[in-house]
């Protein structure tokens, strides 16, 4: 085996400008192309070291954190080597969660876009086979996929590796910690002999080692030793909230926080329009910058930007590129970027000329694992704040109020409109405070100036349960006379009984990296874990949305369907000796009546 060592290096510039061009590595026009639009200019470390060998047809074992570009680094050459002839898939990458197996799949469009006729379909957990099976009958030339739901395509017959070039294993350690180890071997061994593997891992521990030695053919390794870090000078915070609460948290920050400019990135080019046009509804001086905006139009706001006119732009990745100015004091992270390459890049834009600089990331409960990943490759821990409080927005409306008055005093105006109120005062015997009070009113809207509590959640009514009915347990509970809250989150939990156990030979680890994949939960949403000789108990969220259970119940763990579904207990123990019918449970039944002789 041979190896490569390199370093990643990343700052304010958005590649290393010093090493080879893309063209320099012998990529064809059509992906150079495509690689223009995506706004790289120059390879990183790890791309530069693995698409040679890649192109040249060797196995490859890349060392790497999530992060230092290795999407593209195997994107690329899989790429200008498919044949994009048929509909059977010629490209398989797993990756351990859905979120990197649609980013990945994202990415391959993205760097695919001069190629006619080239399909990519991601295929993972909690998400309908209808829609997996019908891109599978069009014809997917690159499937990106979780374990689990590669195994059940495979199973089904629905998925035809026969014909496949190549195989990537995409974070190849994490699939291990998640329990994938089976699966993952299992896939390979249903695969061609001759096709071309390359594996990613943050490590290599032992497990990782031995799939390499026993499925990887002479591969080449390469070693990317990450440098990625981010400026002293910037305060980095972040705080949890789910999708739906984004704009009315992005709100409450921008009304308490003190800031003079600010950037805020989102992923897709429309959601910089549509935030843009909202954050105005609401009163903000808000502007989008995107790929589609034309070059004056962007000179244009950034000038507006620079000159104090404009205090928020909503912006892409690509189109912040090589921005700089240096009154922005806030960059926030609206949508969580996929790689800390993309972090470190977006709040470079503050903190510039030996200024002080202010970062904020919002994270939904099921991103913790980006978070993670960030300050893994920053060697930066992230400070986690709490959302200014609806007393805190009105406070500040009132501060913000008092102050515009203050700041009118001093105006040239004063004197002449002084006089208009006086007049108006003697002509219809007004007080003054009232007169004060209407012209308020037709600066501000009065129904919406305190900002209002949100409505307490509404308890769903408990249905009274016959004597035959109980309530999921805790299967801890009479031994350890707890409640059913998870200790950490607070969340209700819930038992749960699947159909795997001790006979399965199966552990804590595959249960977790099962469940939590193919149901989008996270490692926090488990409880206790019970592991009995025929089945195993699971504590989990007691609320779980339908289609959750549903994708659970379909799932397999060691090849066995677990058929998920909310534990009952233990039996209640019943006398040997049954007395009469109509006694027995505690239910008055009417007698049998004797058969006629």
């Amino acid at each position: 085996m041979s190896t490569n060592e390199v370093d990643s290096v990343s700052g304010d510039n958005d590649r290393d400008t010093d090493g080879p061009s893309f063209a320099d590595l012998g990529i064809d026009d059509r992906i150079l192309a495509a690689i223009a639009d995506v706004g790289y200019e120059s390879p990183s470390p790890i791309q530069a070291a693995t698409i040679p060998p890649l192109l040249a047809g060797s196995d490859v074992v890349g060392l790497a954190q999530t992060g230092t570009g290795k999407t593209a680094a195997f994107a690329i050459p899989i790429l200008m080597g498919l044949e994009a002839t048929g509909r059977t898939p010629r490209a398989l990458v797993l990756a351990p969660t859905r979120e990197l197996a649609i980013q990945v799949a994202e990415a391959f469009g993205r760097y695919a876009a001069h190629i006619p006729g080239l399909h990519v379909l991601p295929i993972y957990g909690g998400q309908s086979y209808g829609v997996q099976l019908s891109g599978l009958r069009r014809g997917a030339h690159v499937v990106v996929g979780t374990p689990g739901r590669v195994i059940d395509h495979l199973e089904k017959g629905t998925l035809d590796l026969s014909q496949l070039q190549y195989l990537v294993l995409d974070e190849a350690d994490e699939m291990l910690k998640m329990g994938f180890q089976e699966d993952v071997e299992r896939i390979l061994a249903d695969t061609p002999t001759d096709k071309q593997v390359a594996l990613f891992s943050a490590t290599m521990p032992a497990a990782i080692r031995k799939i390499s030695k026993q499925y990887l053919h002479d591969p080449v390794e390469i070693t990317v030793k990450a440098k990625t870090s981010t400026a002293t000078n910037i305060t980095q915070r972040w705080v949890q909230v789910s999708h739906q609460r984004k704009l009315d948290a992005l709100t409450r920050v921008l009304e308490v926080e003190s800031f003079e400019a600010m950037i805020i990135f989102v992923r897709t080019k429309q959601a910089t329009e549509e935030l843009a046009e909202k954050l105005r509804a609401r009163g903000f001086s808000a502007a989008a910058i995107n790929g589609d905006i034309a070059q004056n139009q962007r000179e244009r706001t950034i000038g507006q930007l620079k000159s104090g006119s404009l205090d928020i732009l909503v912006a892409t990745d690509v189109a912040a590129r090589g921005l700089d100015v240096d009154r922005i004091s806030h960059v926030v992270n609206y949508d969580i970027p996929h790689d800390t390459e993309s972090y470190v890049h977006r709040i470079g834009r503050t903190g510039r000329a030996g200024r002080s600089g202010e970062a904020l990331l919002f994270v939904a409960p099921r991103e913790r694992h980006l978070l993670k990943s960030i300050e893994r490759a920053t060697r930066h821990p992230l400070t986690e704040m709490q959302l200014p409080s609806v007393e805190d927005v009105n406070a500040q409306r009132v501060t913000k109020f008092g102050d515009a008055i203050t700041e009118n005093l001093a105006s040239s105006n004063l004197a002449l409109f002084r006089k208009l109120i006086e007049d108006y005062e003697r002509e219809h015997n007004i007080p003054l405070a009232d007169i004060a009070a209407a012209l308020a009113v037709g600066s501000y809207d009065g129904d919406n100036f305190f900002m209002e509590p949100e409505p307490e959640p509404v308890e769903r009514p408990q249905r009274d349960r016959t004597p035959r009915e109980r309530p999921a347990r805790r299967f801890d509970e009479e031994r350890q006379g707890g409640g059913s809250h998870h200790r950490a989150t607070g969340t209700e939990l819930a038992t749960y009984r699947i159909s795997v156990g001790k006979r399965h030979r199966v552990v804590p680890g595959a249960i977790v990296g099962a469940i939590a994949n193919e149901g989008g939960l996270r490692r926090s949403d488990f409880g206790h874990i019970s592991i009995r000789p025929d089945h195993s108990l699971v504590e989990l969220p007691a609320q779980l949305p339908e289609e959750t259970l549903e994708a659970l119940r379909r799932t397999r763990i060691s090849g066995v369907l677990i058929q998920l579904q909310l534990d009952q207990g233990p039996p209640q123990h019943r006398s040997l000796t049954r007395g009469p019918r109509r006694e027995r449970d505690g239910v008055k039944r009417p007698e049998r009546r004797k058969p006629r002789s």
